[in-house]
């Protein structure tokens, strides 16, 4: 508590007192801070999970290898919506896939998925209840 410091910031015509400044802290913090690339990066992956059909896929995924035509009828969407949702969830590697003949069987990419989906789930459920 020795370190704060007390600053004045002006912010349009006003000038306010801002407080609990830390200075140690906030070198510590910034020499540790990710490159603003990667932090885009992270931004644009978190934002996949932000579409309920391509959740629902990932979802629908947990439980193993699915071809398209079985997350249709899961989803009950036309196989073209699920194709395009797979082609995202592919791109920022969330799935894999696999050919069989003409079949192309789709699982989640590894178990940082399943983790990353199964602690959303548990974080939202914890202190919702449906």
């Amino acid at each position: 508590m020795d370190n704060i410091e007390y600053i004045n910031i002006k912010n349009k015509n006003e000038e306010k007192k801002l407080c609990c400044v830390d200075p140690e802290k906030v070198d510590k913090i910034k020499k540790q801070m990710l490159a603003d690339e990667v932090v885009y990066d992270v931004a644009d992956f978190f934002k996949v999970f932000g579409d309920s059909t391509r959740l629902k896929i990932l979802f629908a995924l947990k439980e193993g290898e699915l071809c398209v035509g079985d997350l249709s009828e899961v989803l009950n969407m036309n196989q073209s919506a699920v194709s395009h949702q797979l082609r995202l969830l592919r791109k920022h590697n969330l799935v894999k896939f696999r050919r069989s003949g003409k079949t192309v069987f789709y699982t989640l990419d590894d178990k940082h998925v399943e983790t990353l989906l199964e602690q959303g789930f548990e974080h939202l459920l914890h202190k919702n209840v449906y």
